[in-house]
C-alpha cells in the first residue's frame, strides 16, 4: 500500500501536470472503483483542480466551483497512477478510470483480481472530512501529542503505527523501518513503552518519513513514477522485504513473521535482544490484536 512518502511523491509529480488545469473528461472503466453516485462524476468535468492534498493515504483533488467538490482516491494495495500523453491508449485490464486534462491523461490502475482501490466524488467539507481516518500527523507532532495517541489503547507497536485512526500515512513497510531505527520490538505492547522509548519511536518515525519523502519527491520532481516505482520493497530499506539478508547495522540476518496479509520484518539482535519471534506464537498474539484484512485495518476494526 502506498504510504506517506509514496503519496507525497505522487503529489509532487501530479501538481505541475494537473493543478490549475480543468478535468475535461472522466471515464470509469471498472464498476468497482467508483463508490459514490451523488454528485455524478460528470459534475466534476469542466472543473479546474484548485489544489492537491494528502488525507492519510488518500490523494484529494480539490475542485474549483460551487459545492466545494473533491475527488478522493485511495490506492489501497495495488492501485497506481500512470501519466500518458493525450491520445495514448491506457493499459488494458488493469485500468480502473481515466482523467483527461489538457496536459495529458491521468490513468488509475490496479493490478490483481482484488478490486480495493476506490474513487469518491464528494461535495462539501463535511463529506470530505468523513473520509479522513483522523490519525495524527507524525512529522508535525510533539512528544506529548504522540505519547497521548500511542497510549490511547493497548496494542502492539506494529499495530499502533499502522492504524490510520491513530497515526497518519504509515503502513506495513515504513512501520518496519521505523521500528528498526527505533530499536524496538514490533510486538512490544504500547502500555509497556517507557517515556524514553516513546520519544525514540517518534524521532525514528520523523526521521524515516522525512528521509524517504525527500528521496522520493526529489526522484519524481520531473519524472512521473512508473508502475514499478511506487513499491513497498526498496533496495535501500534496512529490514522491510529483506528476509534473511544482513541487517545494515549489525549484520545479523533479518527475520520475518507472516500473518494474514502482512509480513513483519525485524532484526533480532537490534530489536528483540537476540530473541527470535516464533511464527506461531506471534500469530496467536497478532490474531488478537490485528485485523484479518487490510480493509478492516483501514476501517478501524479489530481482528
Amino acid at each position: 500500500m502506498p504510504e506517506l512518502p509514496d503519496i507525497e511523491a505522487y503529489l509532487t509529480a501530479l501538481r505541475p501536470r494537473i493543478q490549475g488545469k480543468p478535468i475535461q473528461k472522466i471515464c470509469i472503466l471498472s464498476p468497482f472503483v467508483l463508490r459514490t453516485f451523488d454528485p455524478p462524476t460528470e459534475a466534476a468535468e469542466g472543473r479546474t483542480v484548485r489544489e492537491l492534498s494528502r488525507q492519510g493515504k488518500r490523494i484529494v483533488m480539490h475542485l474549483e466551483g460551487p459545492g466545494e467538490m473533491a475527488l478522493v482516491i485511495h490506492l489501497m494495495i495495488a492501485g497506481r497512477f500512470q501519466w500518458k500523453d493525450t491520445g495514448a491508449k491506457p493499459p488494458g485490464k488493469i485500468t480502473l478510470a481515466t482523467f483527461q486534462f489538457p496536459t495529458g491523461l491521468l490513468v488509475l490502475t490496479e493490478a490483481g483480481t482484488k478490486k480495493r482501490a476506490s474513487l469518491h466524488l464528494v461535495s462539501g467539507r463535511e463529506a470530505l472530512q468523513a473520509h479522513d481516518p483522523g490519525g495524527l500527523d507524525v512529522i508535525g507532532a510533539t512528544d506529548q501529542e504522540f505519547a497521548n495517541v500511542v497510549r490511547r489503547e493497548n496494542h502492539t507497536i506494529k499495530r499502533t503505527l499502522t492504524d490510520p485512526h491513530v497515526l497518519s500515512g504509515i503502513g506495513n513497510a515504513y512501520s518496519d523501518e521505523i521500528l528498526h531505527a527505533a530499536k524496538l520490538s514490533p510486538i512490544k505492547m504500547t502500555s509497556k513503552l517507557t517515556d524514553e522509548e516513546v520519544s525514540r519511536l517518534l524521532a525514528a518515525a520523523k526521521q524515516q518519513l522525512i528521509h524517504w519523502t525527500a528521496i522520493l519527491t526529489r526522484q519524481f520532481a520531473k519524472k512521473f513514477p512508473g508502475p514499478g516505482d511506487v513499491t513497498a520493497f526498496r533496495p535501500d530499506f534496512a529490514v522491510h522485504g529483506k528476509y534473511n539478508k544482513p541487517c545494515p547495522v549489525c549484520g545479523s540476518p533479518v527475520q520475518r513473521i507472516v500473518h494474514a496479509e502482512n509480513e513483519t520484518n525485524y532484526c533480532a539482535k537490534c530489536q528483540t535482544g537476540g530473541k527470535l519471534l516464533a511464527d506461531r506464537s506471534l500469530s496467536r498474539l497478532l490474531k488478537k490484536d490485528w485485523p484479518q484484512t487490510l480493509e478492516e485495518l483501514e476501517e478501524g476494526k479489530s481482528g
